[in-house]
């Protein structure tokens, strides 16, 4: 029986690795520039359609305007003023920078990776990227020794990916992970409905920056302009909102859907555990509100200065952290297809520029 078939190729200069079921009814490319996602096709029906809004060239890649569909580690979102303490010291992210110190989303986006292992069957094909690029002296502000593995399992109709996490150095970290993909399902997100199964709305000032925590939180009760529990139009609402308290099904998995009503086709964006964050990618510079962001996160945005996160965020010397998450494609009218398997060896604006 044919099974998927794994590639190299590249992207300019840098190199990727192509993806592609035994009946080419699917096509991943991923970058080994921070294990990034560039592209996730499938074809049905005699058309081709792109789920992702990833990379158009090597430029792009290298610049990360939009942060398109990166890996988020050792922090997802932003870290207020580039600053945080931890463990009774003070960090700077940002030294000796004045004015804009904003900083977001890590560094294991614009780190290189090797690609370790891959596996192939007739159902998926599974890919291991590692880097030990976060170390001190490497990344201002960060003087921890990380080593992060990315797995990928690419069936015909899914992506699940795990982000993995050991810390290697002689001290605690700090550490949260998540994933910023940007999908569509047509020309205009204005066209698709949005389900959250979250109860929870992070609210922010004006820098996006979470109030404190006694102010922070927002029952959807008391917010029904962004109660999402039940599907809804997007057309109209801009969000960049944090989304907490997720409601998961059965198998343990909160599932956030993106919906073409005109189509009946979906995409299905599960995590297992952590936060939703959304962006209608209004502010973005190219392609604007042609995408949306659907982020699963581990930790919401300064989660490195929030008390309340100071254990969850925290790595001991030799101990690892996983988060999973993943999303799966539903063709018109058809049922969910049968989800992957994963082997427990191979485990999880102008003012807003992503």
């Amino acid at each position: 029986m044919p099974e998927f078939r794994i590639a190299e190729d590249a992207l300019g200069a840098e190199r990727t690795v192509v993806v592609s079921a035994p009946d080419d009814s699917a096509r991943v490319v991923v970058a080994l520039h921070g294990a990034t996602l560039l592209s996730w096709q499938v074809s049905r029906d005699g058309q081709d359609r792109q789920l992702t809004d990833g990379y158009r060239d090597e430029a792009e890649l290298l610049l990360q305007d939009g942060v398109r569909n990166g890996l988020l580690a050792p922090f997802p979102n932003r870290i207020a003023d580039g600053r945080y303490r931890f463990a009774g010291h003070d960090h700077d992210l940002l030294p000796g920078r004045r004015g804009d110190r904003t900083i977001y989303h890590g560094f294991a986006r614009s780190v290189p990776f090797e690609l370790t292992d891959t596996t192939t069957t007739a159902q998926a094909a599974r890919l291991t990227f590692r880097t030990t690029r976060i170390r001190p002296g490497i990344h201002p502000g960060y003087p921890f020794a990380i080593d992060l593995e990315v797995a990928y399992l690419i069936g015909a109709n899914e992506i699940d990916i795990e982000i993995r996490a050991t810390n290697v150095g002689t001290t605690p970290a700090p550490y949260a992970a998540g994933w910023h993909p940007y999908f569509r399902l047509s020309d205009t997100i204005d066209n698709l409905t949005l389900r959250i199964p979250a109860d929870t709305l992070i609210r922010t000032d004006d820098s996006l920056i979470p109030l404190d925590e006694e102010r922070g939180r927002l029952a959807l009760d008391h917010c029904p302009s962004m109660d999402f529990r039940q599907p809804r139009p997007l057309a109209g609402t801009v969000i960049d909102t944090c989304f907490a308290d997720l409601k998961p099904g059965p198998d343990g998995r909160a599932e956030t859907v993106l919906r073409d009503a005109a189509t009946g086709s979906e995409l299905r964006v599960w995590q297992l555990g952590g936060f939703m964050h959304v962006f209608t990618g209004d502010t973005l510079a190219r392609g604007r509100r042609g995408s949306i962001a659907l982020e699963p996160v581990e930790a919401i945005t300064d989660a490195f200065n929030r008390s309340g996160f100071a254990s969850a965020l925290r790595i001991e010397p030799g101990q690892q952290r996983r988060f999973r998450f993943g999303v799966g494609y539903v063709s018109a009218f058809k049922a969910a297809p049968p989800r992957l398997r994963r082997d427990p060896g191979c485990a999880s604006s102008d003012s807003h520029r992503r």
